[in-house]
């Protein structure tokens, strides 16, 4: 069985219950343990009696030392603090033989096991951002990504995890300083630092808007393929990470990282299926309560008619940036 943590609040819940789903739908044997970070967040998943999850109130899981810093951090910079020790607690409170850490805002396309087979007898695997050379940002972001991270509960295992928890509480900002960045440049030297770590070869685990302009798409047998344009390669996506893909106003939903170059292709393909697992978690959702919003939404202050005016001239042109309406996934236009 695999093992998988992660966390979030109500204002992600609608992202936590697609990113689930899709595990549900894909994998064969799982787990999944959330940290709910917010009494709106473990109230719905409680409600909703999810077969394959543990929800875990969040003072269940918060330690002195995580409260010692948390006043101290915002709310972002106190859920990256908090990544590591969650894979930690999870491992030591279950008894877990490995544990691996997911964000919320991922989707699954196929089993990850291949993912953790390819590890082999090493006790960490780390996911490289892989960037496309214009939207290299290894410098102040590092080179992997706590997007997917799997630690075995091993000596070389705890080795590495304890040595991180204590340096995401030491510091852990959103902001560069020296060699530090959140929770996430830690991983840079670990290849050297540390022995049992594993880089992930496989092309579909990690696809993501900063790296996915040097892939091409297409679906075949209930699953999608993707080739390296570079070296012709194909892989099977295993996940997609929705990095930057947020709900706006009036039914349309926004990449609020701009600068990322996404195609009609690529809005088919890899976006379309996400808005769709978002509608079928929002009507999972619907009624649970009356008072609070299951997704956080970018209030950018933008008109219906500008939003809308803006999708049809980027569908027209066949090129996707910025803004995207609801209706155009709901009801087929890219088919």
């Amino acid at each position: 069985m695999l093992k998988f943590c992660t966390l979030f609040n109500s204002s992600y819940l609608t992202r936590g219950l697609a990113m689930y789903n899709s595990l549900a739908l894909r994998c064969a044997d799982f787990h999944l343990y959330v940290i709910a970070f917010d009494e709106d967040c473990y109230y719905a998943l409680s409600k909703l009696s999810l077969t394959n999850a543990s929800i875990i109130k969040l003072e269940d899981f918060e330690n002195e030392r995580l409260l010692a810093v948390k006043q101290n951090r915002t709310a972002q910079e106190y859920c990256w603090t908090c990544a590591s020790s969650t894979i930690k607690y999870c491992i030591e409170k279950y008894q877990l033989d490995h544990c691996s850490y997911v964000d919320a805002d991922l989707l699954f396309f196929n089993d990850p096991q291949v993912l953790y087979n390819e590890m082999g007898d090493k006790s960490v695997l780390i996911t490289k951002h892989r960037y496309t050379p214009r939207f290299d940002q290894t410098a102040s972001s590092g080179i992997y990504c706590v997007q997917y991270l799997t630690i075995k509960n091993t000596e070389e295992g705890m080795t590495v995890l304890n040595w991180w928890v204590d340096a995401c509480i030491e510091w852990c900002y959103a902001r560069v300083e020296g060699n530090k960045f959140g929770d996430q440049k830690y991983l840079d030297d670990w290849m050297q630092r540390f022995t049992g770590i594993h880089e992930l070869q496989h092309l579909g685990g990690g696809v993501a808007p900063w790296n996915v302009q040097q892939y091409a798409f297409k679906s075949g047998h209930s699953k999608i393929i993707g080739t390296e344009l570079l070296s012709n390669e194909q892989f099977d996506l295993i996940f997609y990470h929705y990095h930057a893909f947020a709900y706006s106003w009036n039914d349309t939903f926004r990449i609020t990282a701009a600068e990322y170059t996404i195609t009609k292709n690529q809005v088919k393909r890899l976006y379309r299926p996400y808005v769709m697992a978002l509608l079928e978690a929002e009507e999972r959702v619907a009624g649970l309560k009356e008072d609070f919003l299951p997704y956080k939404r970018i209030e950018d202050g933008k008109g219906i008619g500008e939003v809308i005016g803006r999708s049809i001239v980027f569908f027209i042109r066949g090129f996707y940036k910025h803004f995207y309406s609801k209706r155009f996934f709901q009801y087929g236009i890219f088919n």
